[in-house]
């Protein structure tokens, strides 16, 4: 079976024989790829032309809605998927974190559309006031970029390494080209069939390679974002492309790295963390084969721990049967094909020169249901290196695969130090129980680290573990590591936009970002917002209530309801060295009158009060003081129905600006109250 492409809308064989693709567990040639005939130019131009402009018109909800279904829809389609993901040397277990983690981002991510309002755009941070009488203001607004994401991505994860990256840059509304690692581009091949075939994305927001795409990256623009995962000597060769320096393309880097995880010194043998220790390594040395760039390849161990460690290590390696997948009782795979062999044993014969084998051989493996000379099958290999300060191999060479190696240390400082001379890694974990000693570890290594788990037993049940890079977290790391970031929630999505500082008056600006900026021109109506249904309200309408002049009654009224008896509202003889004058009414009686001066009581299409944000109490307000209210509409919310029988509705922000009797603002605050929609269908 030759794979096919798919490009400028369809699906294409590439030209000539292509390479071969095996099955990792028997040897026997499963597909051949190749890209050849592809105009990469084309392709981009496409992507930019025909998918760029369909996403971009879409809303931030309306690009999380189709995520969720194409998520809904390769859920349905996932058995399909397993199947051929066995044919990479995976487990079901490996097949799961690939397939169904990577159907997972989609979910994840589709669920972030709520942090983003339903627009196009996304308005970020505070106004900027840059003029004394403020009629001139700025504000930044996040746009799409105009271009394509170029997704270079890596053989070990063929589903999960291009979900996870899509799910991002389609809900930033940017199309994308996808380059599997060709040695397993065939169950890439199969989800993209699936994705294709559902019509849930626009034409030109997916375009797939199988095979070389050398040449691509002479044809980015600024406006393109490329991403690569994979070695780190790969990902340097593509970063210094002079077309990535001439167009100022961001490159976002995520390489294997020499990750460690570290044994707490208080957690000795026979304690619950010890035991979580051993199960950590244990796992991220044999899921996937090692295959992992989260993987634990340096153990750091207390030097007085260190037999033990190994001991109970090697025991639960001694459980990890290896063979054919889909045999009852195998827990580890193969590699991904037996160039990963040849690459993994000549890593592990460099180490070999400087640290002491203790668990494993490369030249004996026992598997079940399956001939080891013929898969690409592996031991799990486990050295230890008594001097790591000068025998500095474990530090430097990476073996991508079950291969890690013990190392003592003397102290949490020692640690700290052993753990940064990985130059920069993803991840790294510390298993304590003692809360001082992980906060010392974690300040100490921080910056050589991209994301660093602290497990104990109290959070042991329902941790993802040392190797679970997450949607709302970033996934990257310094050094090494490659420096970029992947995911990461808004973080993530924000680097497929350009963010723009905009410049002009508050009427301006309100206009454009669809958000009242204080100080814009008020729409007034004579008809109470209260009495408007959702689509009815336009930002910037401004209701002027009736006015209030308080009373010391007011005040004594309030204290006796609230219980509040603070000394500034009750007893002004103690007002002595403050900040008051007089006896100062209750902040939350200030917002409460407000309330009932711009409340309208009757039955309406406003269904409840959502909340209360970003509230101030700016200016005492004593007895005598007339207040008034500005209730301005500063921002519309849409809302999903969540059934045929929900309400259709919306959140409405409304900023209430409580003045006083010569004008001066009193207290401000932002209410949300959930509005009726006039349209029930939507």
């Amino acid at each position: 079976m030759k794979l096919k492409n798919y490009a400028l809308g369809q699906w294409v064989e590439g030209e000539g024989d292509g390479k071969s693709l095996f099955n990792a567990i028997t040897g026997d040639q499963v597909a051949t790829a190749t890209s050849k005939g592809l105009d990469f130019g084309e392709m981009m131009d496409y992507a930019r032309t025909v998918g760029g402009p369909k996403l971009r018109k879409m809303t931030f909800h309306e690009r999380g809605r189709m995520l969720k279904s194409l998520a809904l829809y390769l859920m349905d389609k996932k058995a399909g998927f397993y199947s051929v993901s066995y044919l990479t040397g995976a487990t079901k277990i490996d097949s799961w974190i690939d397939i169904e983690g990577g159907i997972g981002n989609l979910f994840a991510n589709a669920s972030l559309r709520k942090q983003f309002p339903n627009e196009t755009f996304y308005t970020e941070g505070e106004i900027a006031p840059l003029s004394k009488g403020g009629s001139f203001i700025g504000h930044h607004i996040l746009t799409p970029k105009q271009g394509v994401a170029i997704h270079i991505n890596a053989f070990n994860f063929p589903v999960w390494g291009m979900l996870e990256k899509i799910a991002v840059n389609l809900l930033a509304g940017v199309p994308a080209i996808v380059k599997p690692a060709t040695v397993t581009s065939f169950l890439t091949e199969a989800v993209v069939r699936e994705i294709i075939a559902s019509g849930i994305l626009p034409e030109g927001a997916l375009q797939l390679i199988c095979g070389s795409a050398n040449g691509i990256l002479d044809h980015v623009t600024n406006q393109d974002v490329v991403t690569f995962t994979g070695s780190a000597s790969t990902g340097k060769m593509l970063k210094v492309h002079p077309r990535l320096t001439e167009e100022s393309v961001p490159f976002n880097m995520e390489a294997d790295s020499l990750n460690c995880s570290v044994l707490g010194e208080d957690a000795i043998p026979g304690t619950a963390e010890f035991d979580l220790f051993i199960k950590e390594v244990q796992k991220e040395m044999t899921v996937k084969a090692g295959q992992k760039c989260t993987a634990i390849r340096r153990v750091l161990v207390p030097h007085n721990l260190v037999e033990d460690v190994q001991i109970a290590l090697g025991k639960r390696l001694a459980k990890t049967t290896i063979g054919d997948p889909q045999q009852e009782g195998v827990r580890m795979g193969a590699l991904a094909g037996k160039d990963q062999v040849e690459e993994v044993t000549e890593k592990v014969n460099i180490l070999s020169k400087t640290q002491e084998l203790v668990y494993g051989s490369l030249d004996k493996i026992d598997v079940i249901g399956a001939d080891a000379s013929k898969g690409a099958f592996i031991s799990p290999i486990l050295f230890v290196n008594n001097d790591p300060f000068n025998n500095t191999d474990c530090h430097n060479v990476e073996a991508f695969g079950p291969v890690s190696t013990i190392i003592p240390y003397k102290g949490i400082d020692e640690a700290i130090e052993l753990a940064k001379m990985g130059k920069g890694s993803l991840v790294c974990s510390i298993v304590t129980a003692n809360d001082q000693l992980a906060k010392e570890f974690v300040m100490g290594a921080a910056a050589l680290h991209g994301r660093i788990l602290i497990l104990n037993a109290d959070c042991a049940k329902e941790s993802t573990g040392h190797g679970s890079p997450m949607p709302l977290l970033t996934h990257g790391g310094p050094g090494r590591a490659g420096g970029g970031e992947e995911m990461g929630g808004m973080r993530g999505v924000k680097h497929y936009m350009q963010r723009t500082a905009i410049q002009g008056s508050p009427t301006t600006l309100t206009a454009i970002t669809n958000q009242y900026q204080v100080g814009g021109k008020p729409i007034e109506d004579v008809v109470h917002p209260f009495r408007k249904h959702f689509e009815e309200l336009q930002v910037g309408e401004t209701w002027i209530t009736h006015k209030h002049t308080v009373t010391e009654a007011d005040i004594t009224n309030f204290a006796n309801v609230s219980g509040d008896n603070f000394y500034a509202h009750m007893d002004v003889t103690s007002l002595d060295e403050t900040i008051f004058e007089d006896r100062v009414a209750h902040g939350y009686f200030i917002l409460s009158k407000a309330a009932g001066l711009f409340v309208e009581p009757k039955k309406g299409p406003v269904l409840l009060n959502y909340g209360l944000e970003e509230a101030r109490f700016v200016k005492p307000v004593y007895p005598g003081t007339t207040i008034g209210v500005k209730f301005t509409v500063k921002q519309k919310i849409d809302q999903e129905k969540r059934s045929e029988e929900d309400i259709a509705k919306g959140i409405v922000k409304f900023l209430v600006d409580v003045y006083d009797q010569i004008g001066e603002t009193v207290a401000v605050a932002t209410i949300l109250t959930m509005v009726k929609k006039l349209d029930q269908s939507s």
